[in-house]
């Protein structure tokens, strides 16, 4: 039987707009084994991964859990956990870390703060403070959901910690199961797509430079789809490779006639005044086929698709 991640790269789907969307992460670490749904089935109390979940909801705060690679035997909670908050906007990506004891500290958070990019919150409840070490690489193995992302990014996840990569972590669930090994790098959450190892590293050593690498690039989670697509399209244009040059500041549902497609004006604006406007479509990769290896539902994934980019003189911007 084909792997849904298989089908995918035979197919050549592409990855750009595919990123799940989230302000803010926040990372709690749990060893041993993960269910579909980690919040509420791993050894995390489950009662205490519900009220985390509704805290979270519409806030911009995307949770999930994390532990080291390597086995997963249960050993009991762990004395202490690490945790991490990382906000991916441009002009204000951040990655504080802290540690506890005691994972119920986390309903203490303001949630709505933390979405909207105060780290003070993450700070006083947890005493945590900025990250110094090396940016994470979260790597999405949790087999549970979908078998592709054990078989393909275990194996990522064990040779990047052989490597010494101390930053590296296996975490549930970052969306796109069709294209593992997926990987979230943060502060900036940029995702990346059927990546090697000396792809990560790469990605790693360019984001220490605060330059990203478009190789695999799913897009920046901070933006919704169509934007990740714009941005990632405005960087193959102008050749710009700096991370936090460009911010989407504006996508507009554009005129359709009835039936068609969805299509979104995305305008992308570069730190030094310049904009352009972007065309986005929805289209759907095809031929249908199982889009995850845990269902048996044929379809047809949406893809954005870029029409055209335009880049707007001063002019048009006045008017």
């Amino acid at each position: 039987m084909s792997r849904c991640a298989t089908v995918s790269r035979d197919l050549d789907e592409p990855v750009s707009g595919t990123a799940a969307t989230a302000r803010t992460w926040l990372l709690v670490e749990q060893p041993g084994p993960w269910g579909a749904r980690a919040l509420t089935s791993s050894h995390l109390d489950p009662a205490l991964g519900r009220a985390l979940e509704a805290a979270a909801k519409d806030t911009g705060v995307r949770i999930a859990l994390i532990r080291r690679p390597g086995p997963h035997a249960d050993f009991g909670p762990p004395a202490v956990r690490h945790v991490y908050a990382a906000h991916t906007m441009p002009g204000n990506a951040w990655l504080h870390a802290a540690m506890t004891d005691d994972p119920a500290q986390l309903l203490d958070l303001d949630f709505a703060a933390l979405g909207m990019g105060d780290h003070h919150t993450f700070d006083a409840t947890l005493q945590g403070g900025a990250h110094t070490g090396a940016p994470l690489a979260l790597v999405c193995t949790n087999g549970k959901r979908d078998r592709c992302c054990a078989l393909l990014g275990r194996p990522l996840a064990n040779e990047l910690a052989a490597s010494g990569m101390s930053g590296s972590w296996e975490v549930t669930h970052l969306g796109g199961h069709r294209f593992s090994p997926t990987v979230l790098v943060l502060p900036h959450g940029y995702a990346y797509g059927r990546v090697e190892a000396h792809t990560v590293k790469d990605v790693l050593h360019g984001m220490q430079e605060g330059r990203v690498l478009l190789e695999g690039c799913r897009g920046r989670s901070a933006w919704e789809r169509p934007g990740q697509a714009a941005e990632l399209a405005v960087r193959t244009a102008a050749g710009e490779y700096a991370a936090d040059a460009l911010s989407v500041i504006r996508t507009e549902s554009a005129v359709r006639t009835e039936g068609a497609a969805p299509r979104w004006e995305v305008t992308v604006a570069h730190a030094d005044g310049r904009h352009w406007r972007v065309l986005v479509a929805q289209g759907a990769s095809l031929p249908p086929r199982e889009e995850s290896c845990g269902t048996s539902v044929l379809g047809a994934p949406a893809r954005m698709d870029v029409v055209a980019v335009h880049e707007l003189r001063r002019t048009a911007l006045a008017g």
